[in-house]
Parts: C-alpha cells; structure tokens; sequence
C-alpha cells in the first residue's frame, strides 16, 4: 500500500467521521446489526459511534473481565471502546487508537455524550498508527479491532506491536476480513465495491503465519459466517465518493487499492464485471483468537 494510498484512507475515515453517519440512520444501524451488534448494545452507546464501518463485533467474544485493560485497533467513533468499558468497569480501562484526527475527535465528543456531560473515567482516546501505538510494553490485558487491519500497510508491524503492549498470557480477539482464496486479477477492485476492506485483507493461511511470527500461540481464525453483501443490501453498492454510502471500514477508498492510481469514477465504471459474483466466495468475516506466549522460566 502506498504512501498516497494510505493518505486516501485517512482523507475518507476523516469524510466519514465528519458525515453524520450514525445509528440513527436505519441502513447504517442495518450493518451493525448484521454483523452482531444487539439492539441494546446500540441503544446503549452515542448514535455517532457506529457509522457502520463494522465486520464483527469483537467485544462479544473477547471475553473481557472487570478491571482489564483493552486496547481498540482503530477505534473510530468509539463503538467498541464504549462498549469494553462497560465491561470492563470502573477498575479496568478502554483505550481508542485511530489514526484519523477526525475519528479522535468524533470519539472523544462521543466520550463526553456517553458520561453524560463527562468523559468516563475508563476510557481514552490517541491519535496514533496502530504499528506505533503510545503504549508501554507489556500493559494492556486485551486486544480488539474491528475491520481495521486489513487496511494496514505492514501488518507485521501491527502484529508485532500488539504483541508488545500484551502482558504475557495477554490476548487478542478481532473482527476482520480475510481472504479464503486469492481474488481473480479482474475482480480484485470490484469485490471491494462490495466490501470495501477487501483489497488489502490477507489470505487465512497467512494471517495465521504472520501471528505466529509475532509471538502469538493458539491461533485461530473462524468465519463468523455473516454475509458480507450486507453493505450493498443495506447502503447500496459501488466504490462512491459518496460518503453516505461508503461500505465498511473507512468507506471506498478500498475499492481503488488494487491500484492505487486508479479513479473511483473509473472502479464504478468496472462494475459490471461484480454480476453474478458474490463476495462471500472470496472473502470472509472471520473472528482471530490469539495470546501471547508467556515467558519460558
């Protein structure tokens, strides 16, 4: 992914953040639904902090306890940050990393709204990249994301750092897209139309080697099994500059990232060749278990 590529996912996120998006809106509350949030997980956070960017929902499988720390890879609004918190309670902490400065801000006027007035004393957001996150080594219980990394231009740097700021035994439970099998070279920016995470998610097999290279055991990654074309169904297809109805994680600039030359005109011209194809052929929602190796005494 190249420097200017990277800088079209920032300009896009920083789009969304400024957009509206939110759980007010029926379709985007559509996508969080389809992708495992209940009714009550969004009636309990701010309406901001889902702009139906989500893949999964990772704090219902990250197991998380009173008074741990958790860390978010790419936070955005606040979605998952909010919801740890909860879990976490007073004696544990939640902490949003994003890249956006736009996100952070969303996030943190989110944090005030959900204090009431008051940001919640457990939660906090940095303006950072996730292969660089302002964090000490070996201080945060768990890792989430949801539908971010994929985005990341050397994910094992981000490995590699999740693997840093985990305790020994610390775990890491993501919502992501992941590749069952290599896209068709004619495809590879179309099915991002669709899913517009696709274009830089790695193959299963390879996600797995990478964490392992990273120091994490007891790897798994499980297809959630949830229906990726719930983005079209629910905001439309097509790689848009439209930012109401950009699709998953960050929104079309994606769609482009086969090429990062490429025009967004030029992808929705491309989108024809999507008929008769289903991106749940290709990709998937996948859950990623993993934990830190423990030191050897």
């Amino acid at each position: 992914m190249s420097t200017q590529l990277i800088d079209t996912v920032r300009a896009q996120y920083g789009a969304i953040a400024e957009s509206g998006r939110s759980s007010d809106d029926q379709a985007v509350r559509a996508v969080a639904e389809a992708f495992g949030y209940s009714v009550e997980e969004l009636s309990a956070i701010p309406a901001e902090a889902n702009m139906g960017l989500s893949c999964g929902n990772p704090t219902a499988f990250a197991g998380l306890r009173p008074g741990e720390v958790v860390v978010d890879l790419g936070c955005g609004g606040g979605l998952d940050v909010f919801l740890a918190a909860a879990r976490v309670g007073p004696a544990g902490k939640a902490i949003g990393i994003d890249m956006t400065p736009q996100m952070i801000e969303l996030a943190r006027r989110n944090a005030v709204k959900a204090g009431q007035g008051r940001p919640p004393a457990n939660v906090e957001f940095h303006l950072a990249t996730i292969d660089r996150l302002p964090l000490p080594d070996a201080s945060v219980d768990v890792i989430i994301s949801n539908c971010v990394i994929n985005l990341a231009p050397d994910k094992s740097a981000v490995f590699r750092e999740a693997a840093r700021v985990l305790k020994p035994g610390g775990r890491l439970a993501i919502s992501d897209i992941a590749l069952k099998k290599p896209l068709p070279p004619e495809l590879a920016a179309n099915v991002a139309a669709y899913v517009g995470c696709i274009a830089g998610a790695l193959l299963i097999e390879e996600y797995q080697r990478l964490l392992g290279e990273a120091g994490f055991d007891a790897v798994r990654i499980i297809d959630s099994g949830a229906d990726l074309n719930a983005y079209s169904k629910a905001q439309g297809a097509g790689c848009t500059t439209d930012v109401a109805s950009a699709s998953c994680c960050g929104g079309p600039s994606p769609c482009c990232a086969a090429d990062p030359g490429a025009s967004v005109a030029g992808s929705q011209a491309g989108g024809g060749l999507l008929d008769g194809y289903d991106a749940n052929a290709y990709a998937a929602s996948v859950k990623v278990f993993a934990v830190k190796a423990r030191l050897e005494v």
